[in-house]
């Protein structure tokens, strides 16, 4: 199976397939600027809709309403505690997670919803406003993808920390006294540690997700801008490149994605995704023995490609094998339990084979781990027609 890389989008992408990151994690060391023959401006109209980091943070006057209101209530708290606990009440500004885009703090705040890295911006830009110190962090996780349509997205983790304002010194912070606030956190609940990024990662994994989201929609012009300035906003972040190179990729610029992820390569030579977008590349332009190279040195990186199981499956659907597809589901179920679509087409495959209450188990399940409010709406709505097939089934 082949799949282009792309970045990785933070809290929440590629089959024929392009692969794209959203917001993770991120090397911390020093590295020198971008080379500049991987900027090709001059193949892209310009962009209307690029943001500043500031405009990414900005506050509005409702959002200044209600840090003043959290300091009028908080009655003796501490403000990081008032405001944490002002998030988390479900009378307050009642959050809902949506993976389906990557909200500015003021978009988050108007919309009452947003993936991780929406809400982290939210919730940094409301700490600022209240003077409290923050520390944003990439939390590890566990390789989560997702996709949509041909393209498959890898998901990462960012959560923040809240310092606490050390009254004895004017302007200072207990460095070693920080509260957590994560709107995603690990089903066991047990909290990983994450690592410090800095302000400007955050803007980068902004920008990368904006142009994973903008190729989605195959709006290569935004999505190139995004990538190029996600590219300049944090040099560090590897997998920016990737998505740069799929831009250019999937635009049919196929020399100036292959200079771009070799550049990555250089920097990380064990990058998986770079290494299979830059397979695709290589096979594009018909140098097939290397691309037969690269797909090994792939395949020894990574022996079980995601999604391989879940194509097969849907083949097998496609080919009336009910049974083969819905073994081949259940594996790929085995190795991420937590994705909707796998169980969705788990509940196809049950819902073929006869058996009602299996279809039904799996589509709550996919209703359950659904991310996005359109996704929410469609399995209810399958639900609820399985419900009523079932229904009139057993009537006598």
């Amino acid at each position: 199976m082949k799949y282009p890389s792309l970045p990785r989008l933070f809290c929440q992408l590629l089959v024929l397939f392009s692969v794209i990151v959203l917001a993770g994690c991120a090397s911390t060391r020093d590295v020198p600027a971008p080379p500049a023959a991987l900027f090709a401006d001059t193949l892209f109209p310009p962009s209307t809709v690029q943001l500043t980091e500031d405009q990414i943070f900005a506050v509005t006057p409702a959002m200044r309403a209600y840090t003043e209101a959290v300091t009028q209530e908080r009655r003796g708290k501490e403000i990081r505690r008032a405001l944490f606990d002002a998030l988390y009440r479900r009378d307050q500004l009642q959050l809902e997670y949506d993976s389906a885009i990557t909200r500015t703090a003021s978009e988050a705040f108007a919309a009452r919803q947003g993936n991780c890295l929406s809400l982290v911006i939210m919730t940094a830009a409301l700490a600022q406003a209240l003077n409290i110190p923050v520390v944003f962090q990439s939390v590890p996780t566990e390789d989560s993808w997702s996709r949509s349509g041909e393209i498959y997205f890898n998901s990462g983790h960012v959560n923040l920390k809240l310092g606490r304002i050390m009254r004895e010194a004017a302007g200072g912070y207990d460095r070693e006294n920080y509260t957590v606030i994560d709107f995603l956190p690990p089903p066991d609940g047990r909290q990983k540690e994450g690592y410090p990024i800095g302000r400007k990662t955050v803007v980068a994994m902004f920008m990368n997700n904006r142009a994973a989201e903008a190729l989605a929609r195959d709006n290569f012009t935004d999505a190139y801008w995004w990538a190029r300035n996600a590219v300049l906003a944090d040099p560090n972040l590897l997998y920016a490149y990737n998505t740069l190179a799929v831009v250019y990729r999937r635009h049919g610029d196929l020399a100036q994605a292959e200079l771009t992820l070799r550049y990555a390569l250089a920097r990380d030579p064990r990058s998986a995704m770079a290494l299979s977008n830059l397979a695709q590349v290589v096979e594009r332009q018909g140098r097939m023995d290397e691309a037969r190279e690269l797909k090994a040195k792939l395949a020894r990186l990574q022996p079980e490609q995601p999604f391989r199981y879940f194509n097969l499956g849907r083949e097998a659907m496609q080919a009336g094998d009910y049974r083969r597809a819905r073994e081949l589901f259940q594996r790929e179920l085995r190795r991420d339990p937590t994705y909707h679509e796998f169980h969705f087409w788990l509940a196809a495959a049950d819902y073929q084979l006869g058996d009602l209450d299996g279809a039904a188990r799996h589509l709550r399940m996919a209703l359950n781990a659904s991310t996005t409010r359109q996704d929410h709406e469609l399995y209810a709505a399958k639900l609820d027609r399985l419900r009523a097939s079932g229904a009139e089934a057993r009537r006598p």
